[in-house]
């Protein structure tokens, strides 16, 4: 078994927990933000939807540099889970494919030229890819509770479902 193969299984069921998440954003709402530094919730959900395409974008290349980075937007929960699904299978097609060789590579993120880090492309889908959807999930959950919509489970059922 290739080496990102094996996250695969974890890849399915963080992405499951997360379209869950996605599929209760209220349309009407896309502007809204619990506080002032917080962001808004049509933009947490975009930059949700989007995290998957890290997964293609860093076995695809060796660095991203954040001042050619576009993040993409779309208004309506149905544009949000449709680009989500889409990088959900490109992403999952990729980590089911990619040669042992590029993902013990290297990948770094710059801004402007400037070098933040390098670490191995392994290390970007598990804390970029991973560990990031699955915070941004959780800020997606609190969002979903102050506007009192039931907060699906990720692990087991949630308050809201037992």
């Amino acid at each position: 078994m290739r080496m990102a193969e094996t996250l695969v299984p974890e890849f399915d069921q963080e992405m499951a927990g997360v379209r869950k998440h996605l599929e209760r954003l209220p349309d009407g709402k896309m502007d809204w933000a619990p506080h002032a530094k917080s962001m808004k919730l049509g933009v947490l959900a975009n930059h949700i939807a989007d995290i998957p395409n890290w997964t293609t974008m860093t076995f695809d290349r060796d660095m991203l540099d954040l001042a050619d980075w576009k993040n993409r937007s779309h208004g309506t929960r149905d544009e949000i889970l449709a680009m989500f699904d889409a990088n959900v299978i490109a992403a999952r097609t990729v980590l089911s494919e990619v040669s042992d060789e590029t993902a013990s590579g290297t990948w770094s993120l710059a801004n402007a030229g400037q070098i933040y880090f390098t670490i191995p492309k392994m290390g970007v889908i598990r804390t970029w890819v991973l560990n990031h959807i699955v915070h941004h999930r959780a800020q997606l959950g609190v969002y979903l509770r102050l506007l009192d919509i039931a907060v699906p489970g990720v692990y087991g059922p949630s308050a809201d479902e037992m």
